[in-house]
């Protein structure tokens, strides 16, 4: 069989359903072979797109998704989304068409060296030098994006290797990857040192990272909870390994977190760090954090541990095995109730609804409340990148860690739309698919409307609209005495004509008394829906401002 059935035949031996891509001449004999196959290659308006859907499809089904695209301009066009999915730990496999063997390295037409572009964010990448080696190599692939710390492999295939014919090998190797070997269980004596500390403790503090999504922990984590009440906050990519209405759950930390969180965290004397790499974002006083508290930090990649603070009790370990380890050993223990007391205050004292009375402008923070209340919290939520991200972090109530489908450590504008078609297509009408996106976000990515018409993929877009791009806005106005510069959003398309140019319903509100109705409206109707929400251009991300006191439309 040629190279390119070898490559098809061994990805519908990993169980692969969909491809997200765009065609070429260099990556045309992967989708021809597609066609006779039982995988759906869905065709998007740009790559980037098709490697952000992959991310939103890995998100769903927990195993990775594929992307494929030509060489050169097409190649270089899934960076961005691979770099997303390696930041955010999202197990990924790029295929990609190269010029033929004879012409690598010689600057040929659409020719580009992508593994070697790549190389800062996979896991791993192959040029295929051998069409014998095609079946072996896609197989190591999906193990190495699925296993570990997952995140994205790219695989480069020459045309020519394509097009040949070759014997598929009779027997599959087994996957046996020189340097590539996955932990075993944690070191036990380090997990005991981990429950000692935990016993002894006055106020201790869960951090809640990404990597409880990835090691499948989530229960393992609200078990622990449950058993030693100890308080948690979490990072952007741990919302929701608790649920966010739990009791014991104060929020997200950091620079774009909540205070009572932030006030929670620096005023324990032992953190113990879940799956989080303690970026600047997360913690910026790494020193203030090395020296007044105890930090425990567990992570599977060995790498993190001690790259951004040095921990006082390092545990190498998949969570969800160190968790097993760790909570028959601490049966028994409470947290102080004084500390719990505490806690409580906190919240009480920096927990406040959004302001909800009609002024013109709809309120965010508001109206993801009423949607989270609408959908019951049953939902995928996707967002863009800058306020819309943070406000539905700390305003929508997310029940379970994969809820929420964002671009945390990359912050990648034009993630959420492409993603939420991922999703969706993973979800399969399971349950619906919410793209929580700005004006600015939007206009990164909205030709991926395209690719929800003609496979008829539902998709529910939220549109904040504040004709600005409000992150930057707002820095400017903090930072830089107002001086607003290349922050304005002029020749903006009218959003309601543009959807039903696409053939989907539309919407637009502007005061919080149209927020119920609109988003009833909005779930109930079939297919792909876009709302468009009015938010005052001074809305802040977080409390900076007064929201009762926000100029009103006529002031603006």
């Amino acid at each position: 069989m040629t190279g390119a059935e070898m490559l098809v035949k061994t990805l519908e031996k990993n169980g692969v359903k969909v491809v997200f891509g765009y065609p070429g001449a260099a990556n045309a004999p992967i989708i021809d072979k597609l066609s006779f196959s039982s995988i759906k290659h869905i065709l998007v308006r740009n790559e980037q797109g098709a490697a952000h859907m992959a991310s939103g499809y890995a998100c769903v089904t927990k195993q990775a998704g594929v992307c494929t695209a030509t060489s050169g301009p097409g190649a270089t066009n899934l960076i961005t989304g691979i770099a997303t999915a390696y930041m955010d730990s999202i197990p990924m496999v790029a295929l990609t068409g190269q010029v033929g063997t004879k012409l690598i390295g010689k600057d040929a037409f659409q020719e580009v060296d992508i593994t070697g572009a790549t190389l800062p964010f996979t896991k791993h990448s192959y040029l295929i030098k051998d069409g014998l080696d095609i079946g072996r190599i896609v197989n190591e692939a999906f193990h190495i994006a699925n296993t570990g710390r997952p995140g994205p492999v790219l695989i480069d295939f020459p045309m020519d290797l394509l097009k040949m014919e070759f014997d598929y090998p009779d027997e599959e190797e087994e996957i046996n990857i020189r340097g590539y070997k996955l932990l075993g269980k944690a070191n036990e004596s380090q997990v005991k040192k981990v429950a000692e500390a935990i016993k002894s403790a006055k106020k201790p503090v869960i951090l809640a990272g990404g990597g409880i999504v990835s090691s499948d922990a989530t229960n393992e984590l609200r078990k622990f909870v449950k058993e030693t009440d100890i308080p948690v906050v979490s990072t952007m990519m741990g919302i929701g390994t608790i649920p966010t209405d739990s009791p014991r759950y104060y929020g997200m930390i950091g620079s774009h977190g909540v205070k009572r969180a932030n006030m929670i965290f620096n005023r324990a004397d032992l953190v113990i760090v879940m799956g989080s790499r303690l970026g600047d974002r997360t913690v910026a006083n790494v020193k203030g954090l090395e020296d007044s508290n105890k930090l425990v930090h567990i992570d599977i990649d060995p790498a993190e541990i001690g790259k951004n603070i040095q921990p006082y009790i390092p545990v190498v370990g998949d969570i969800k095995d160190v968790l097993e380890q760790l909570t028959p050993q601490v049966k028994g223990y409470r947290a102080d109730s004084g500390w719990i007391q505490e806690a409580e205050e906190l919240r009480s004292r920096f927990t406040h609804e959004p302001f909800s009375e009609d002024n013109g402008f709809v309120n965010p923070k508001h109206f993801l409340r009423v949607l989270s209340e609408k959908t019951k919290s049953d939902v995928y939520l996707t967002t863009e990148v800058g306020q819309n991200q943070i406000w539905s972090a700390n305003y929508f109530t997310f029940q379970k860690p994969e809820s929420l489908i964002t671009s945390g450590g990359f912050g990648t504008m034009g993630y959420g739309l492409p993603a939420a078609i991922g999703a969706s297509v993973a979800a399969n009408g399971a349950k619906p698919v919410i793209a929580v996106m700005g004006d600015g976000s939007f206009q990164m990515d909205l030709p991926e409307m395209g690719t929800m018409a003609q496979w008829d993929i539902p998709v529910k877009m939220v549109l904040f609209r504040n004709n600005r791009l409000g992150m930057v806005h707002e820095h400017q106005y903090l930072l830089y005495k107002s001086n607003y510069q290349a922050v304005t959003i002029e020749g903006s398309p009218d959003f309601e004509m543009l959807a039903k140019a696409y053939g989907f319903e539309s919407a637009t509100i502007h005061e919080n008394s149209q927020i119920g109705e609109a988003i009833d409206k909005m779930l109930s109707s079939d297919g792909s829906y876009l709302l468009v929400v009015e938010v005052s251009p001074f809305e802040p991300t977080g409390d900076s401002l007064n929201e009762a006191t926000l100029p009103k439309k006529e002031d603006n």
